[in-house]
């Protein structure tokens, strides 16, 4: 059973996971049905019967025998929705049952029914000892998940006007974490007043987040709506985790995958979603095995569930304040207040691109000023002129994917040309396409506007000429600053603040090259000083890192 679908969308769609029945709720042939029988226990549910609830944690996995089990969520006047209804030999659950995160949806008996109940850690274990069944139900939680996401079901409200900051960091927080919304653009969309009345909210109140039970968030923080939302886990403050991977991006999911599927127990904290900067790309088609390309986005996205798979736990929207280095096992400081505990630590915090040395920026940062260039920023400026500034492959990538909507892009460097920062592909395509305008030896001097950026005047170096051009959104992607300020002094940092790695105090070579001059503290990724810069070089480096991980937690065994 499909849900309903919004008005004016098409009737079929292809990449809709709903249309892709076969594969988002597949019925399990006998042989596949008698093995996940294996692994739990058979009951008998009376209907009606509510097995699971939204908002619960750890639940249980169901394969329907005889009867039926409805997913259901509630509509904003409290009336419930079933989203699909599980026939006999068809199986309950989405992503959450590869972590500790609350639940998106209901789930009741549709009639007097028949089902095999796997308890979490049965399921695991299933997973991951029966592979051909684990990737039919892998590939059926992600196409769920992206249903729901697709059709704003089981998630949050969101009403704001679009071009506010912090609107725009909500729903960029959202989006970066899979969680399913709707944005009620009170700028244009013509429901946005009647939500304000309903709620008796002001406009100098937004944005809000409106989540189930009518439960309203005004401008919440990151961390307090991933609360709010049971996108946090909770961790024992007194538990000593094998490793212990802070940062999220390429690098540091890496590291996750391989540590966790080499049976180290596992934990990563990452302070917004995972991803990193990378996970802010509108699409990499360098990378290898994606001949068409795939977004940072969607690279971060399996990643993490393939982490996850494997056991590892993250905490997300919780940032490391500092790191005990003084006694082992590791202590790392949270924001809020809390610890953890580690008997290796994996830093791959990355870069963060640096801000334009000009008056005001502040003022319109998020309101005009972007650091990432995804689908959601490429709406926000349909037909509109935009300005990209950097000259990398970051840039690249934005220019031409933001090229695809906007009227017109132009894109600043400071150097002479491209060819020297930037992957060729890349060079040819902005050079070839009509609606992307290169300024070499440019830079920005001046921003203007009202509550939202409105101008922005350039220098161009060579001829002394400056410009001023009615544009309303610039993308900054120059050069590259380590979050590295959490160390406070703990680790050995290269003049511009990176980690240095390899080489002890005495400069002597360490036992890997990644290490740290701390014993069983490691760097990879884009905060290692003289790493090379790329998603590629990032993954490698988060993987090989786990094999020095083990000579030093086992010396006995593996050295």
């Amino acid at each position: 059973m499909e849900p309903p679908r919004p008005p004016g969308e098409p009737e079929y769609d292809p990449s809709d996971p709903y249309v892709r029945d076969a594969q988002t709720f597949p019925h399990l042939g006998p042989e596949l049905a008698e093995r996940v029988a294996a692994y739990g226990t058979e009951e008998r549910l009376p209907n009606g019967t509510l097995v699971f609830r939204r908002g619960d944690r750890g639940v249980d996995f169901f394969l329907v025998l005889e009867g039926s089990i409805e997913i259901f969520t509630f509509g904003f006047h409290g009336e419930p929705l079933v989203l699909h209804v599980h026939g006999e030999r068809q199986f309950t659950g989405e992503l959450d049952l590869f972590n500790d995160r609350q639940i998106l949806v209901d789930g009741r008996t549709g009639a007097d029914s028949r089902v095999v109940r796997v308890k979490r850690p049965d399921f695991r274990r299933m997973v991951a000892s029966e592979p051909d069944l684990g990737e039919i139900i892998m590939r059926a939680f992600i196409l769920r998940r992206v249903g729901l996401i697709r059709h704003s079901q089981g998630g949050v409200v969101l009403i704001g006007p679009n071009h506010g900051a912090d609107t725009l960091r909500l729903e960029r927080f959202l989006i970066r974490n899979g969680y399913p919304h709707r944005l009620f653009d009170t700028e244009t969309d013509p429901d946005g007043g009647g939500f304000l009345a309903c709620f008796k909210l002001a406009a100098g109140q937004l944005p809000v987040v409106v989540a189930p039970g009518d439960r309203v968030l005004r401008n919440p923080t990151n961390a307090a709506l991933a609360d709010e939302l049971g996108l946090t886990e909770t961790v024992d403050p007194e538990h000593v985790f094998d490793l212990v991977v802070v940062g999220a991006g390429p690098g540091g999911l890496a590291a996750a995958v391989y540590g966790a599927s080499e049976g180290l127990d596992t934990l990563v904290l990452e302070g917004l979603a995972p991803g990193g900067q990378a996970g802010t790309s509108s699409k990499i088609e360098n990378y290898l095995g994606f001949p068409t390309g795939i977004s940072g986005q969607a690279l971060a996205g399996r990643a993490q569930v393939q982490a996850q798979k494997f056991g590892a736990r993250l905490l997300i929207s919780r940032s490391v304040t500092g790191l005990d280095c003084e006694r082992r096992p590791y202590r790392l400081s949270l924001e809020d207040g809390r610890s953890v505990q580690a008997r290796a630590v994996v830093i791959a915090t990355g870069a963060r691109y640096r801000k334009l040395d000009v008056p005001d920026l502040a003022r319109f940062e998020g309101q005009g000023i972007h650091y990432a260039a995804t689908a959601m920023e490429s709406q926000l400026c349909r037909d509109d002129e935009v300005a990209v500034v950097g000259g990398g492959n970051s840039a690249g990538q934005a220019a031409v994917y933001l090229s695809r909507t906007a009227r017109r892009v132009h894109m600043l460097v400071r150097g002479k040309g491209l060819a020297a920062t930037m992957s060729d592909y890349l060079v040819q395509r902005i050079h070839s396409s009509p609606h992307i305008l290169l300024y070499t030896r440019s830079e920005i001097t001046a921003l203007a506007g009202d509550s939202l950026l409105r101008e922005v005047t350039w220098l161009d170096r060579e001829t002394g000429e400056a410009s001023t051009h009615r544009i309303g959104n610039v993308f900054v992607m120059i050069g590259a600053e380590p979050n590295t300020e959490w160390l406070k002094g703990c680790l050995a940092l290269d003049d511009k603040g990176f980690v240095k790695t390899g080489y002890g105090d005495d400069g002597l070579p360490l036992a890997s090259p990644y290490e740290t001059t701390r014993p069983g503290i490691y760097a990879v990724g884009d905060v290692r000083s003289g790493s090379v810069k790329r998603v590629a070089s990032s993954v490698g480096e988060g993987s090989v890192v786990v094999q020095a991980i083990h000579r030093f937690l086992n010396p006995a065994v593996v050295g």
